[in-house]
């Protein structure tokens, strides 16, 4: 009656007077702000937002160091309800707080940047579950943060990698893998049922040793890598993965793997030539563990445990506008990480190649590292898990009690890296 009322006393000029009125003062949102800082309610799962987006054919802009590196997306009411759904926390804001934004981001002097993110990166996780239980394998980290941040992802192994099926992904992640034919150097952590299956795969391509078979399919990673595929690597994974590619035609197996005994010159005969992030490391052939260990590189060599400690590393704080790619991998709303171990906890110093840029370091060691090879790319992390507890590696870490873990989001950002990247790879 009041609308009757009005339309009866104005007429059709008043009407559009108000209406032109509503326009000016209504503020049209336009644009999905992501939070990274304190703020978000689940900084893992908005990870899984971004990558969704990027699978729709989306494009986000990833605003570095930005309330702790947000994510800024065309407002699209799927979006916004996939937030609701999982849980992560977004705003909703207008062109013009938008242009604001983008405004402060680019003053020169400010440490800020926003990167445009295009495709989403087809993911591959090389892990032993592909061919047997290998139960102690579920408790890898990136696994962990894949399916609790509903990005998918495909299980390689070695049959997959000599049959040449790296070139159908843009993303590889290594774990708690040796490379170097000795079965982690423990065989309490694996299966006889594994060590079958890595037997069968050796003798069905062919190879005299379990040594050689897994030289091959390393080498075939750093092909990957080489034309432009991203490497991500953890633990023992990216240390045995340097071992076994110096120690190339060097004999370094002892004869309770492999039947016959390690080259008696075998430290002399390292190529670190053909490694990615080390050298002048001293290979662990007699440990006095148990054979747990296999070299120097691992700074925790001689202590045992795969948990937490009181002892953090720092992350390093980089020219946003200069050195993108370190600051892409280093966003987070921390920049002090509790430390925790694995059997290759974190990086000697001195082992480390000094063109590699090392992004997190604590007092005594390594922990994050990060170079180029070929037209590739590659990051290395050391330790097991981030949130996993000492005498509890067997146990599977729920991340719906760590939903705000920095040490999983250094992992996280690795799986979103490769999307700023414009180059097409190489296969």
């Amino acid at each position: 009656m009041k609308q009757h009322k009005l339309l009866s006393k104005t007429g059709m000029r008043g009407v559009v007077t108000i209406v032109w009125l509503l326009m000016t003062t209504v503020s049209y949102a336009n644009y999905i702000l992501i939070p990274m800082d304190e703020r978000q309610s689940n900084h893992l799962k908005a990870y899984g937002i971004a990558y969704a987006v990027l699978k729709d054919g989306l494009d986000l802009d990833w605003l570095l160091n930005y309330r702790g590196g947000s994510y800024l997306i065309k407002q699209v009411s799927s979006i916004e309800k996939e937030c609701r759904v999982r849980g992560v926390s977004y705003e909703v804001i207008s062109d013009a707080k938008t242009a604001s934004i983008l405004s402060e981001i680019a003053v020169p002097e400010v440490n800020m940047d926003a990167v445009k993110l295009h495709k989403a990166a087809k993911i591959a996780v090389y892990s032993p579950i592909k061919i047997g239980p290998a139960t102690f394998e579920y408790n890898d980290a990136v696994l962990l943060a894949l399916k609790y941040a509903e990005i998918p992802f495909e299980v390689v192994y070695d049959q997959e990698i000599l049959d040449g099926d790296l070139a159908k992904y843009d993303w590889l992640h290594l774990h708690h893998e040796d490379f170097t034919g000795q079965y982690g150097r423990n065989l309490r952590r694996m299966s006889q049922e594994d060590v079958r299956a890595q037997e069968e795969i050796t003798r069905k391509y062919g190879y005299s040793k379990v040594s050689h078979m897994k030289l091959a399919v390393a080498k075939r990673i750093k092909e990957f890598c080489a034309g432009g595929g991203y490497l991500f690597a953890m633990c023992s994974g990216a240390e045995t993965f340097d071992i076994a590619l110096a120690a190339e035609g060097v004999d370094i197996v002892d004869a309770q793997f492999d039947g016959d005994g390690v080259d008696p010159n075998a430290q002399s005969k390292l190529d670190f030539s053909k490694t990615f992030a080390f050298e002048n490391f001293h290979l662990q052939l007699d440990d006095g563990y148990g054979g747990m260990w296999f070299s120097d590189i691992n700074a925790s060599l001689g202590s045992y445990g795969f948990g937490q400690s009181d002892d953090v590393f720092s992350l390093f704080d980089f020219s946003a506008k200069w050195d993108v790619i370190p600051s892409m991998l280093v966003q987070n709303h921390e920049y002090q990480i509790r430390e925790f171990s694995g059997q290759t906890s974190a990086f000697t110093k001195k082992t480390v190649k000094s063109n590699v840029l090392v992004m997190g370091q604590s007092k005594s060691s390594d922990r994050y590292l990060y170079g180029e090879v070929g037209v590739g790319q590659w990051t290395f992390y050391g330790g097991h898990d981030p949130e996993g507890r000492r005498g509890g590696h067997r146990m599977t870490t729920d991340l719906n009690l760590y939903p705000h873990s920095p040490g999983y989001r250094l992992i996280l950002n690795n799986v979103l890296f490769p999307s700023a990247r414009k180059k097409k790879r190489k296969t």
